[in-house]
């Protein structure tokens, strides 16, 4: 089986946001985002990086659909197959399915009866196919979230912030096994993180978004090659991005 996506498989992504607010209980209006415009190219990793609470998830939840009150449009290349697949922060798995069952359960009907030895076997999850979400740590489950996504062979991949609340020997073992599977399946992503070095790590650039109402403070080109990004050079990069955006981060 050719596990790599088909050519055109990855979209391209405008998204172009003029205003999104939310209303408090007491009629208080909060703008959230204002004239937030950017553009992920097929097949590229991007960051959205930000002050917390500036809007990073809000925008997310509108680029998956799952917020429509907003102005603005989000366009995904007609090329493509516009199947999207996200990763959370928790790894949401139904307790009563197994590895498996869970990774099958969101695969479209072309794709149920496919193959993904090589996508576990990359995750490390080989073996571990008929254990249920008790039985896994939540490392586990949370590579257990990353197969689901990519077996659905999307065509642009949401993370939020899926390595949040683990411990950092953990998060960088997941780091490494997202970029691998990303390597091997190579789609369209934009993850949500409020972690710099884990934006220098992992992206091809980094979209930084100014306090609420959000808009794109600027944007940091990730030029160094992922293979040369040691300990030394993350924090040479550090630097350049906060000498940048002096006081953002």
């Amino acid at each position: 089986m050719n596990s790599t996506q088909p050519v055109g498989a990855a979209a391209s992504l405008k998204v172009a946001i003029y205003e999104k607010t939310f209303h408090s209980s007491q009629g208080v209006r909060i703008d959230v985002l204002r004239d937030l415009s950017f553009e992920v190219r097929g097949r590229e990793f991007v960051c959205l990086l930000g002050p917390s609470g500036c809007g990073k998830t809000t925008t997310l939840r509108i680029l998956l659909g799952l917020d429509r009150e907003y102005s603005g449009t989000v366009n995904v290349s007609a090329d493509a197959s516009h199947r999207t697949a996200a990763v959370f922060q928790e790894p949401v798995l139904l307790p009563w399915r197994t590895v498996e069952q869970n990774i099958r359960l969101t695969l479209p009907a072309a794709l149920k009866q496919t193959a993904f030895n090589d996508l576990l076997e990359i995750l490390g999850l080989s073996g571990l196919e008929t254990l249920y979400p008790a039985e896994l740590s939540l490392g586990l489950a949370r590579r257990v979230a990353l197969a689901r996504a990519f077996a659905t062979q999307p065509a642009i991949l949401f993370l939020d912030e899926p390595f949040v609340s683990l411990d950092e020997p953990t998060a960088d073992r997941l780091r490494s096994l997202l970029m691998a599977i990303w390597a091997a399946r190579p789609t369209t992503a934009l993850m949500v993180t409020h972690n710099l070095r884990e934006a220098l790590l992992l992206s091809d650039r980094i979209i930084m978004l100014s306090p609420k109402p959000a808009h794109v403070a600027g944007v940091f080109e990730v030029a160094v090659p992922r293979s040369a990004r040691d300990r030394e050079a993350i924090e040479d990069m550090v630097l350049a991005f906060q000498d940048r955006f002096f006081g953002a981060t």
